[in-house]
């Protein structure tokens, strides 16, 4: 090493600390000129207190088809008094006082169109939230696929599972009958 880049590490570690602390703050005037005096003037001036709830919307689900219903849960500064919740999806409805939070469970209208929706929360006191709710097609049931003789096969093998089995149960029931009609021998009364 040469000689600047030792005095270059030196002032690092001596510097470097000086730096990274945080800046002092100079003391209000009140207090350097006069110190019993600076608590009552601060003690008057507002405090700032805990922070308020936040303001949110939720939905729940979040993807849902037209017709369903869909739980809102929501909050404003003031959660005593009810707010409005709007959307395309389902319209505007209000959100009521529950539980510390407001709720609703509006329906998602049967003519909505797939796709996102924004919901917005209107408090009272004008502040807003929103979030999205996805309205997805009308999914019908479809039938499993035809793996073997289960619920789900088809075609002419589903027709002949009844009557096959049927078959099989009478078959069973006539020789289980024939098999106690027989008259039955005993083995030490035949050797006489």
């Amino acid at each position: 090493m040469h000689r600047g880049g030792v005095a270059l590490a030196i002032a690092a570690v001596f510097v470097g600390p000086l730096l990274a602390a945080p800046p002092t703050l100079a003391a209000p005037p009140s207090t350097a000129l006069a110190p019993d005096v600076a608590p009552l003037a601060l003690a008057g001036a507002p405090q700032p207190g805990p922070p308020g709830p936040n303001v949110f919307v939720e939905v729940s689900p979040s993807t849902v088809e037209p017709g369903f219903l869909v739980g809102i849960r929501a909050s404003c500064r003031d959660n005593s008094v009810p707010a409005t919740v709007v959307s395309d999806a389902f319209g505007r409805v209000q959100v009521q006082p529950q539980g510390g939070t407001l709720t609703a469970a509006p329906m998602v209208r049967e003519r909505t169109r797939p796709g996102n929706y924004r919901i917005k929360l209107e408090c009272r006191d004008g502040e807003t939230a929103s979030t999205m709710l996805q309205v997805v097609k009308a999914v019908k049931p479809s039938r499993g696929p035809a793996t073997g003789f289960g619920g789900g096969a088809g075609g002419v093998t589903g027709g002949l599972l009844l009557p096959g089995g049927l078959a099989l149960t009478v078959t069973g029931i006539v020789l289980a009958v024939r098999a106690a009609r027989r008259p039955r021998t005993v083995r030490g009364a035949a050797r006489r």
